[in-house]
């Protein structure tokens, strides 16, 4: 549960991420990716790296790093791209940077629901959230203090972009896996809806893209 005032316990989201052990993340890709994503969430990860793909820019910070699938697996507009990568967990970031040391990544680690005083501001082009959203516990409402604390990192014109797994679960199979996971704190999304979503990135940017596939809602956030 959450506090009274609405806010996040440091126990709550060490609870959420602690999930991803060095174990978990070796079998990620098979088990989330290639599995969950087409047969569970019924949405396919090359819909998500498409997505990536359109968004990505070549001054990018990624937060919520998984295994780095998406930053190994995208184009980016240019050869040598300065790429950040920021998680709260250590062992995603010693994993997702391993993977990604070709581009000589800048890791942090770092709570979302704190602001970064770590990074400058207006210093990115792109800013990606894949799978983080619905990790982070709270409400969609609450947790959309995130899109706050994101926002002065972005350039003119950039983007915040990325994809969450909402509460509309289309068979019995996705209902009870994320009944499971929201037990065991590894979800908390039973209140997080796409009109929840749009309402919060709306409230601070001005042009809003969201598109649901399945279970996922794709989004994209800037402000001219």
């Amino acid at each position: 549960m959450t506090l009274p005032d609405g806010k996040i316990t440091e126990e709550q989201v060490h609870r959420a991420q602690a999930v991803y052990s060095k174990r978990v993340l070796n079998i990620y890709d098979v088990a989330v990716l290639g599995i969950s994503n087409r047969f569970i969430w019924q949405c396919p990860t090359p819909l998500l790296l498409d997505w990536f793909n359109q968004h990505v820019s070549d001054q990018h910070l990624d937060i919520g790093v998984g295994t780095g699938y998406f930053p190994d697996h995208c184009q980016f507009p240019t050869d040598h791209p300065s790429l950040t990568l920021v998680d709260l967990n250590v062992n995603t970031l010693e994993y997702a940077g391993q993977r990604l040391n070709r581009y000589q990544p800048i890791t942090l680690v770092h709570n979302v629901f704190k602001p970064f005083t770590s990074l400058p501001v207006n210093a990115f082009n792109s800013i990606s959230m894949n799978y983080l959203l619905h990790c982070l516990p709270g409400s969609i409402h609450s947790k959309a203090v995130v899109f706050d604390h994101v926002k002065p990192l972005l350039n003119k014109g950039g983007k915040l972009f990325g994809a969450t797994i909402l509460n509309i679960p289309h068979t019995l199979v996705a209902k009870a896996l994320m009944g499971i996971y929201n037990r065991k704190g590894i979800f908390s999304n039973q209140k997080d809806y796409r009109d929840g979503l749009e309402q919060e990135l709306r409230s601070r940017f001005t042009d809003v893209d969201i598109q649901v596939t399945g279970c996922v809602a794709r989004f994209v956030a800037s402000s001219q």
